[in-house]
């Protein structure tokens, strides 16, 4: 078995009584207590979730906007410094190589935060994209850590760690502020995988300890849990928010995936573009939707076939309990006359069907008016 690297914050985390998986090639924690009990501390009161293993991008140069136009869907002339973007570099045939963030931190500076497995594809694309521009690209390792810290009481325990001003005004959703917080420099965005109130921090991992302690100890009158992947993967699944790996790959365009909100086809060129237009012109032969089952279904297995009128119309591509809306949650890839909330279809379960209502949209808060709060 190969030896699995420690995150900075992972005899902490031992201490805590975590349970750990792999995740690329790190000791991660999956859960803490329970994954309904950190789920529900993220929804009701504040969560911590690490994610040291993620590996920013810097894209900087004075061509380093025109290298993300032509290999980002999202229009990055568009973007100011100090937000962030949602988007996908595509192959040429509209296949999602990733779905990232994109931070601007110089009007010649960008990070990006890629799927940790997606890394390397990533990279690979940018240098091409780079190559003869006034641009370099450089991967950042694990020089700096990372924490995730999410729920309605976030901001108030942040809030307590910094003189930067981290109201709505002040720091928006998706934005980005470089700030001094727990007396450490880091970089504090608005963002997260939760479906709630957010922040996402970035900081030299030299001070990885010294911000898990303050931050557990600043939010104990909080009600602070830190919390494993199990508990993340709960949360996303009821915002509908896809995974890399599960629900996209390259074979998958943004289209389909109900992410056509991200490409921008009135920028110049850029990869897919041809065929991302052509779909969102004449449609898509498939389309991603949330899966609706009982309290008490099983959770389908990732291929388990998705049923209509007796025949197979799809595949699921990933589950989880949804601990707040209380249901079983699954996603799956249907025709697009399916693609209507309230479609009655089935999910095998062995000898038994069990009954499935499709959403086109988020089970939980699906307006977002708790992430913009």
């Amino acid at each position: 078995m190969a030896m699995l690297r420690h995150s900075p914050y992972h005899h902490r985390f031992v201490q805590l009584g975590a349970q750990f998986v792999e995740r690329i090639g790190f000791a991660a924690p999956s859960v803490f207590s329970t994954t309904e009990d950190e789920h529900r501390a993220t929804r009701e009161r504040v969560g911590l979730f690490d994610v040291y293993y993620q590996v920013p991008i810097e894209v900087a140069g004075a061509d380093a906007e025109a290298v993300l136009n032509q290999v980002l869907v999202a229009d990055i002339s568009r973007q100011p410094v100090g937000r962030v973007v949602y988007a996908a570099p595509c192959n040429a045939e509209g296949g999602m190589i990733d779905d990232l963030t994109c931070y601007r931190l110089e009007p010649d500076r960008f990070w990006l935060v890629p799927t940790p497995s997606r890394v390397d594809a990533v990279l690979a694309t940018l240098r091409r994209a780079a190559e003869g521009r006034h641009a370099v690209v450089t991967a950042l390792g694990y020089k700096n850590a990372y924490l995730s810290v999410q729920g309605p009481n976030s901001r108030e325990l942040l809030q307590g760690l910094t003189e930067s001003d981290l109201s709505t005004t002040a720091l928006a959703y998706f934005s980005l502020k470089l700030m001094t917080l727990a007396d450490v420099p880091m970089l504090v965005s608005r963002t997260g995988y939760s479906g709630e109130l957010g922040y996402e921090l970035f900081y030299p991992s030299e001070y990885a300890e010294h911000v898990l302690d303050t931050l557990l100890a600043a939010g104990r009158p909080l009600g602070v849990l830190p919390c494993g992947l199990g508990a993340l993967r709960s949360l996303r699944i009821e915002k509908r928010y896809p995974l890399y790996g599960l629900d996209l790959d390259e074979s998958t365009t943004p289209i389909e995936a109900g992410l056509g909100w991200t490409v921008k086809l009135t920028k110049p060129a850029f990869q897919g573009r041809e065929v991302l237009a052509r779909q969102k012109a004449k449609g898509t032969e498939r389309q991603l939707v949330l899966l609706l089952m009982a309290p008490d279904a099983p959770l389908p297995p990732v291929g388990t076939a998705v049923g209509h009128s007796g025949e197979a119309v799809g595949r699921v591509t990933s589950a989880d309990r949804g601990h707040t809306v209380g249901r079983t949650l699954a996603m799956a890839y249907v025709p697009p006359a399916l693609a209507v909330d309230g479609q009655e279809v089935s999910i095998a379960g062995g000898a038994t069907e069990w009954a499935a209502v499709v959403s086109t949209r988020p089970a939980y808060d699906p307006e977002g008016l708790r992430l913009r709060g």
